[in-house]
């Protein structure tokens, strides 16, 4: 992984909301899965924005 990636995913952990820290650790799979599926829309979102605004690209 690259240094730029695991600051970016070490940065929406870092801001991943309690709710999310808390139900990772929940013994029902069902709340544990929606916290996964949140943390990783937010991470899939944050690198899509860090790759919208790369070099090259054509922000509006």
């Amino acid at each position: 992984m690259s240094e730029a990636i695991n600051e970016l995913v070490l940065g929406v952990l870092a801001r991943a909301p309690q709710w999310v820290r808390q139900d990772l650790l929940s013994s029902d799979p069902i709340v544990r899965a929606r916290a996964e599926e949140t943390l990783a829309a937010m991470i899939s979102s944050a690198l899509a924005d860090n790759e919208n605004s790369g070099p090259g690209s054509k922000a509006a």
